[in-house]
């Protein structure tokens, strides 16, 4: 767990995916080490990532959309989720990316309503 611990840190990143057999499994993220390994006090040396890892993998498709995103973040009480497609890691989406992103979202969303409305969509 010091390995995974330095490399969150590394990266600057709040979260690993843990993989077995190459397919992801779990992850783990800053607030696993704080419960699980600082609040615990147990020794990092001698813990593995699966042992404090956050498991079944909440994941979604990378064709859904962020407002699926946003309600399976908040359903599940996560701050990230990782994007998979066929066992595939495409990538991850955050908290922050949907803060960051929402407002041109809903400006589309509203654009594309608002000409529906005055038929300049059939």
């Amino acid at each position: 767990m010091v390995e995974a611990a330095k490399t969150l840190i590394k990266f600057n990143i709040g979260l690993l995916i843990v993989l077995k057999d190459g397919q992801p499994v779990g992850v783990v993220t800053e607030r696993d080490f704080v419960e699980r390994v600082v609040a615990r006090e147990a020794d990092p040396k001698k813990l593995t990532a699966s042992e404090i890892m956050s498991s079944p993998l909440i994941t979604i498709d990378p064709d859904e959309d962020i407002i699926r995103a946003s309600e399976l973040m908040q359903k599940n009480h996560i701050r990230r989720l990782p994007v998979v497609k066929d066992g595939i890691i495409c990538g991850v989406i955050t908290a922050r990316d949907i803060a960051q992103h929402c407002g041109d979202y809903i400006d589309k969303a509203t654009r594309e309503v608002m000409r529906w409305a005055w038929g300049a969509i059939p």
